[in-house]
């Protein structure tokens, strides 16, 4: 089987590549391992770990990219498991598991795919291909630039939670900061592209930083809340739904 990834020419070094592996059998964990590590045997940059339960993932392993989580764990699930680490995490998540019940479950916790056991490589290595090329953007795309009292910064844009108006000025929300700078929200809009949505004037979401939402509201994935224009309503749920087709394509 060639391998699913390949080094894309024209760039001089790769931005290091971080999956995980939560799976309670010894065996399985190591076999899904080997995969991957075929997979993507032409990347040269890359750790990859494998955790035995949840509450060890969640302990020891935040900050991966790809996360490749089983859902029958002796302890806590997996469903539960990516819904902690969706509190602070729009990483890659791909259930792998002979359970075919929870698959609305993990539509719940953006799930990326939904792998059942036993293993089909050849699938297999074409939603890692997949999960791979959807890490790629966000670790090539350009930061937002922005002046903040004379200075610039740049903010990686898949950091921005949600923006919010402040009379002539833009609050970025981002994970753990909040910076405030003058600029148009129409112009912030346009750089920051389709994973945002204005949902309201005085707001515009990272699509991704969404936990759930009703026709007055949206919860952000960090427990704040933000509002919806009634009249946007309609079209968010059209980007929003266009937005997890896309993450799963």
């Amino acid at each position: 089987m060639s391998p699913a990834y390949r080094q894309k020419k024209g760039h001089g070094y790769q931005n290091m590549l971080r999956v995980a592996i939560c799976e309670d059998e010894k065996s399985m964990g190591e076999y899904l391992k080997r995969l991957i590590e075929r997979g993507i045997a032409d990347r040269k940059n890359c750790r990859i770990e494998v955790f035995s339960s949840g509450e060890e993932l969640l302990k020891k392993g935040k900050g991966f990219d790809i996360y490749f989580l089983d859902i029958d764990l002796k302890e806590m699930s997996g469903i539960d498991t990516a819904r902690s680490l969706r509190q602070e995490s729009g990483a890659v998540i791909v259930f792998v598991t002979a359970l075919k019940e929870y698959v609305f479950d993990a539509f719940d916790v953006q799930a990326f795919q939904y792998l059942l056991k036993p293993i089909n490589e050849e699938k297999f290595f074409r939603v890692l291909n997949q999960a791979v090329a959807e890490c790629e953007p966000r670790k090539h795309s350009e930061p937002l630039v922005i002046r903040v009292k004379g200075l610039y910064r740049n903010v990686p844009k898949e950091s921005i939670l949600y923006a919010e108006n402040e009379g002539r000025k833009i609050v970025l929300h981002l994970k753990e900061e909040q910076i405030s700078y003058y600029a148009r929200m129409s112009e912030l809009e346009a750089v920051l592209g389709d994973d945002f949505f204005r949902c309201h004037r005085g707001y515009l979401v990272n699509l991704n930083a969404v936990k759930g939402y009703d026709t007055g509201n949206i919860q952000i994935k960090n427990g704040e809340t933000i509002l919806m224009a009634k009249q946007k309503y309609s079209a968010f749920t059209d980007a929003y739904m266009e937005f997890l087709r896309r993450r799963q394509q």
